[in-house]
């Protein structure tokens, strides 16, 4: 994609979506990691239903070790992987707190130090908790930079290598929301809704989907 249909791409995304925001729910930075770790090969709408009862009652490292994991367990066991999740939180909240004076550290090479946080969860949360332009990289993300060829790569590293390289200002803090929103709406996996799509014109992808009957 060239450099000024890379901006207008963004620029029409923002315009139609001008305050992006996660879709997972979290009271702060600390709940909204132990929700990105949940979120991994779940839906944020699954998590949510999953967490809002926890976060009532659970909003603090030293919270949710004193809960313990066969009591977390109980409250995320609709969530796929939650045995692995749990066993995780707990031992993501004990480092937390034995590392980090129960604080969750703005700096993604310690938080990929944590259990269960990869760089996908870390970047997450360095972008959404402390406004970082980072690119995180999920499946919506890697389909839509492959399909509209904005940052084509065989890898979800090589997706957001590609985004660090070509995504311009004042788009680089939203552009991890708008990419995801796109594809979680628009550009879906199965059938692409190109009809409707506001950045169709710009993107290769064929064939492109036509209207419903």
């Amino acid at each position: 994609m060239k450099k000024a249909d890379v901006f207008e791409f963004f620029r029409r995304l923002a315009e139609d979506n001008p305050s992006p925001e996660t879709e997972l729910e979290s009271v702060n930075t600390y709940t909204l990691l132990v929700a990105v770790v949940l979120s991994a090969q779940a839906t944020d709408a699954g998590v949510n239903k999953a967490t809002r009862r926890l976060f009532e009652k659970v909003t603090t490292p030293e919270q949710m070790v004193a809960l313990g994991e066969a009591a977390l367990k109980e409250h995320i066991k609709t969530i796929g992987l939650f045995n692995t999740k749990a066993k995780n939180v707990i031992a993501l909240s004990q480092a937390l707190i034995d590392d980090h004076g129960g604080q969750v550290p703005a700096d993604r090479e310690a938080l990929e130090k944590l259990p269960g946080v990869g760089r996908k969860t870390a970047n997450v949360v360095m972008n959404t908790a402390f406004g970082a332009e980072t690119f995180a990289v999920d499946t919506h993300i890697f389909r839509v930079c492959n399909r509209t060829r904005l940052a084509a790569g065989k890898s979800v590293l090589a997706v957001e290598l590609g985004l660090e390289k070509v995504v311009p200002q004042p788009f680089r803090l939203g552009a991890h929301h708008w990419l995801i929103l796109h594809g979680r709406y628009t550009c879906k996996a199965r059938r692409p809704e190109c009809w409707r799509c506001i950045v169709a014109d710009l993107c290769p992808f064929q064939p492109k989907t036509p209207p419903p009957a």
